[in-house]
């Protein structure tokens, strides 16, 4: 018998957590700006509890134009200041910040490798050490742990979900055959 992954059978209320666990959690991602948005938010989350950024994603994607790359290369200090004054989102500097830095870093990627997914795509496979290496190297606020759960949310590390969990099977299906190693 099929049984979800401990974090779910130990809260067994968290909605927002089972819902993001079974529709997001280890589901590739295709689109820049999805991809985009995991690493923010997964920054964001950064000596916080996944919950509190799963209730404020919404207000993430409003105050961030719905993370698209191109627009939050381009903000200024307007908008950092903006940004830091909305209490619907994770008012840190340095998070901020690093939003910021990321897009542009992400559009310089994309010269090179056509997309931040190419830029992933062809890096991969990598161990999580070398992942967390290059992160290091690439962009900025990305320590080992925010670099380990946005490449396990996006399907690029395994470990998302245990064998037994009914979304493994359908995670494992939705991978490209080159990622299944």
């Amino acid at each position: 018998m099929a049984t979800y992954c401990e974090y779910c059978n130990a809260h067994p209320e968290d909605t927002f957590n089972r819902d993001y666990h079974d529709t997001q959690y280890g589901f590739p991602l295709s689109g820049d700006d999805e991809l985009f948005e995991r690493l923010v938010l997964e920054i964001n989350q950064a000596g916080l509890s996944w919950i509190t950024i799963l209730k404020k994603a919404d207000n993430f994607r409003n105050a961030y134009d719905n993370f698209k790359i191109e627009k939050v290369a381009k903000y200024n200090e307007k908008d950092r200041e903006r940004l830091l004054a909305d209490a619907g989102i994770i008012r840190n500097r340095l998070k901020v910040n690093a939003a910021i830095v990321n897009a542009q870093k992400i559009l310089g990627l994309k010269k090179d490798f056509g997309s931040f997914k190419g830029w992933l795509d062809a890096h991969h496979p990598l161990t999580k050490e070398e992942w967390t290496k290059l992160f290091k190297k690439t962009f900025v606020f990305t320590g080992g742990e925010i670099v380990n759960e946005f490449l396990m949310s996006t399907g690029y590390l395994s470990g998302a979900h245990e064998e037994q969990c009914p979304v493994y099977r359908k995670v494992a299906s939705l991978r490209p055959a080159w990622m299944r190693k």
